[in-house]
């Protein structure tokens, strides 16, 4: 995706999407090493920061800075991890 993304975007909308992606990353990594009670705090967190990206990716699509097909995978792939996330969600509680 990089390549093709003009750089005044790279250092713009693309830096967030980029910071949350790592953001989701270690959430998840802490999450699972923590106790119960941690993990659902964590993960509940994480479930905001891929809601989040998910509006950024939006956005990002809308400005032409991602193309149509591209955003419909990453849109897809982002569904799935929620689906994920909210599963581990509801088998701690």
């Amino acid at each position: 995706m990089l390549p093709k993304i003009p750089k005044k975007d790279r250092f713009g909308i693309f830096a967030r999407i980029e910071t949350f992606c790592l953001d989701i990353l270690i959430l998840t990594i802490e999450s699972a090493l923590q106790t119960k009670n941690n993990k659902l705090q964590l993960l509940n967190l994480t479930r905001i920061k891929i809601e989040t990206l998910k509006k950024l990716i939006r956005i990002a699509n809308e400005l032409k800075i991602i193309e149509d097909k591209k955003y419909i995978e990453l849109e897809f792939d982002l569904q799935e991890i929620s689906k994920m996330i909210n599963g581990w969600i509801k088998y701690l509680i």
